[in-house]
């Protein structure tokens, strides 16, 4: 087969005209044999009013080698004979895109690996494992996804809330309730992420993920997806318990010093014996971080970002997106990504863009508000909404927590967070504020078009002290320069809502070569609680390598 990539058509096309210009690129007549798969479809919006649709096409036709052959100069060894216009369309093999799995299980294998968590990363590698034949044992502190939605939905709506099963914690993690994202900028040259994304529609997304340019899914489609999943895992010999919270880990030292885990202790004082565990933990396990630090594990502070969500008419970003085409089907609800270099030495940018989505109550510990945004398939509520964060390095927890900890970024995401709840009424309800007034500085009264989306509802006050004043400070300054960028970005009724402390983890537990921990063989952190994904495609992507270190590991390979 073929590959064609950035062919470009009008927007409004018809679907005869992909053809004909395949056909017109490779110079054959209208009678040969041609079959035209797509497999990635993007747009520019650059030139609002002719905004182009770009294809990657999979072609086959029985003159593959011809044409190849013909344009190719290391085809044959000779120059090519036709040399393509320039600009056209580029010509190429298609790359085999098929993930294939690095390993079985042997016959008669009794130890079986420990995966701590069920969220993206946990899922694919507990999916891997299972589809090799390992047998996997998962523990997730949380509930079944739909016992998990209910609980969400009592604080949503009753102001109750579950520690250990909501927004953060449950099958599925903290992606469940999101947009449903499915890209990401990490390279994947073992196609890792076309593995994640057959998997998900196998279990029941639509089957344009694999093929459009910036894939989502949203929650409602989401939570009978990852069911599926987990019933995969469990046909294939895999073992979940739910409300299995890991409180502790086993871990032996030998005769050279050298430590090795050997297994779990959970909450109900059981133990679970592996010497593989693999702690796909999420970036708000809190009490897991400091039982593994309390244990020697290896880790360390990171960077992360603070700030608050914003929220638009989602018309509004259309026009300014898409111009006069706004609203085309294909184009769907316009996102945005932006980026400002503050005075200060402080960057602020857009994080997690809902287009047509709600901003949701997310935190896992009571008495502390925190947000974060999350859109259905259809994408069609009124308003579109983005965090709007300000990258902190561990240099600045040290004002929350100045022992040297690693964890002292967690002291700081609890410190605005509790602030948070008292700003809010002590309600859960959510500190909010006009961009107006937080521009000039001034508490909030009454709102004005924009209604915000944030359950159980919004407290208006002036959020000045909401955040540090590095961040408040870039922030204002950010909000006017985006203004330049998306007209109507800084208008007067648009709603913030603080805060949003977990963009991602505070904590790196750090791993080797082998994605072992640096000092625990057997340990196998992972994902995003663990500093090494931000997304659940990455996650996703993350699990599956972790679950070929571990297959490898067992194995001897």
């Amino acid at each position: 087969m073929l590959r064609i990539t950035d062919l470009k058509l009008p927007l409004d096309h018809p679907p005869e005209a992909l053809e004909a210009a395949v056909r017109a690129r490779l110079g054959l007549r209208a009678d040969e044999p041609l079959t035209v798969h797509v497999f990635r479809r993007g747009h520019d919006a650059r030139k609002r009013g002719d905004i182009q649709l770009i294809y990657t096409l999979d072609i086959d036709t029985p003159r593959a080698a011809e044409l190849l052959a013909r344009e190719q100069p290391g085809a044959g060894g000779a120059a090519p004979a036709v040399a393509p216009a320039k600009g056209a369309p580029k010509l190429s093999p298609t790359p085999d895109t098929t993930y294939k799995l690095v390993t079985h299980a042997p016959d008669g294998l009794t130890e079986r690996p420990i995966v701590v968590g069920f969220g993206p990363c946990g899922l694919f590698a507990a999916l891997l494992l299972a589809q090799m034949g390992f047998r996997p044992i998962v523990l997730e502190r949380g509930k079944a996804v739909r016992e998990r939605t209910q609980d969400t939905w009592g604080l949503w709506r009753k102001r109750e809330l579950t520690p250990e099963s909501n927004v953060q914690f449950g099958e599925g993690g903290a992606g469940t309730f999101s947009d449903g994202k499915l890209y990401s900028q990490i390279t994947d040259k073992e196609h890792r992420g076309r593995k994640v994304l057959r998997e998900f529609v196998l279990a029941g997304a639509p089957e344009e993920i694999e093929y459009v340019s910036k894939p989502h899914i949203g929650t409602f489609r989401l939570v009978s997806m990852i069911q599926n999943m987990r019933e995969q895992i469990l046909r294939l010999g895999g073992e979940i318990r739910f409300s299995a919270r890991v409180d502790d880990v086993l871990i032996d030292t030998d005769a050279d010093g050298v430590r090795h885990v050997r297994g779990v202790k959970l909450s109900d004082g059981s133990e679970l014996r592996s010497d593989h565990v693999v702690m796909a933990l999420g970036h708000s396990a809190r009490d897991t971080f400091a039982m593994l630090h309390a244990r020697g594990v290896h880790m360390e502070a990171k960077p992360f970002s603070i700030g608050f969500r914003i929220e638009h008419p989602q018309s509004l970003i259309d026009r300014a997106r898409f111009g006069p085409q706004a609203g085309h089907p294909l184009l769907g609800a316009a996102d945005y990504k932006l980026v400002h270099h503050a005075r200060n030495g402080r960057a602020v940018y857009s994080f997690c863009m809902c287009p047509g989505g709600t901003v949701v109550a997310a935190t896992s510990e009571p008495e502390r508000v925190v947000t974060n945004g999350m859109s259905q398939y259809s994408r069609n509520e009124r308003n579109a909404n983005a965090g709007i964060v300000v990258g902190i390095e561990p240099a600045d927890y040290a004002d929350y927590d100045d022992s040297g900890s690693p964890l002292a970024g967690v002291a700081l995401q609890r410190h605005f967070e509790s602030l948070a709840y008292e700003l809010g009424g002590r309600t859960y309800d959510a500190p909010g504020q006009l961009v107006g007034d937080f521009i000039a500085n001034r508490a909030s009264t009454a709102f004005g078009e924009v209604q915000p989306s944030y359950k159980p509802g919004v407290h208006l006050t002036n959020l000045d002290s909401a955040l540090p004043r590095y961040a408040i400070d870039a922030i204002r300054e950010a909000l006017s320069a985006f203004g330049k960028q998306i007209r109507g970005f800084d208008r007067a009724d648009a709603v913030l809502t603080g805060v949003e402390t977990r963009t991602s983890s505070p904590v790196r537990i750090t791993r080797g070569d082998d994605l072992q921990s640096l000092n625990t063989c057997g340990l196998y952190p992972a994902g995003e609680g663990a500093g090494y994904a931000g997304g659940i495609l990455s996650a996703g992507v993350d699990g599956i390598r972790i679950a070929e270190a571990v297959a490898r590991h067992i194995t001897q390979l």
